[in-house]
């Protein structure tokens, strides 16, 4: 098996696109579990007491569209291989992370879920995104 370069833009690129497209669905998903919060709190989301930890549903509702909201934005910036799009789609991902863990006893399949795909991204980008950048 031939070793590549380090200029060398191998097969792994494609983890980008891939990342880029996770951060887009989670980005939505977080989207619609925003509103999914903000509207339909008392037939979707089951707790014992009003409130998840130190928020209630309205404010969770807030900060999933708002991360919802960078997330989209962030893929875009992904996909054309910005340093910039790197740096805030593990943020972003890291943010999403934490704040479906803590979501996770109100709605915890698809907080799982969304946990996941976070976590892809941040693989897909933490390790293979400096070929990106080759490519420009």
């Amino acid at each position: 098996m031939a070793k590549s370069t380090p200029n060398e833009v191998t097969g792994w690129v494609g983890w980008i696109g891939f990342a880029s497209l996770l951060l887009f669905i989670s980005g939505f998903f977080s989207l619609v579990e925003g509103f999914v919060a903000l509207f339909r709190k008392t037939l979707y989301y089951h707790a014992a007491t009003n409130t998840v930890y130190v928020l209630d549903y309205t404010q969770w509702g807030w900060i999933h569209i708002i991360v919802g909201i960078l997330a989209l934005t962030a893929a875009g910036s992904l996909m054309s291989g910005n340093m910039y799009g790197r740096v805030i789609a593990v943020i972003l991902a890291l943010v999403s992370l934490v704040a479906n863990m803590a979501f996770i006893p109100v709605y915890p399949i698809w907080s799982i879920l969304v946990i996941v795909i976070d976590v892809l991204v941040i693989y897909a980008v933490v390790v293979h995104a400096k070929e990106m950048q080759q490519l420009k």
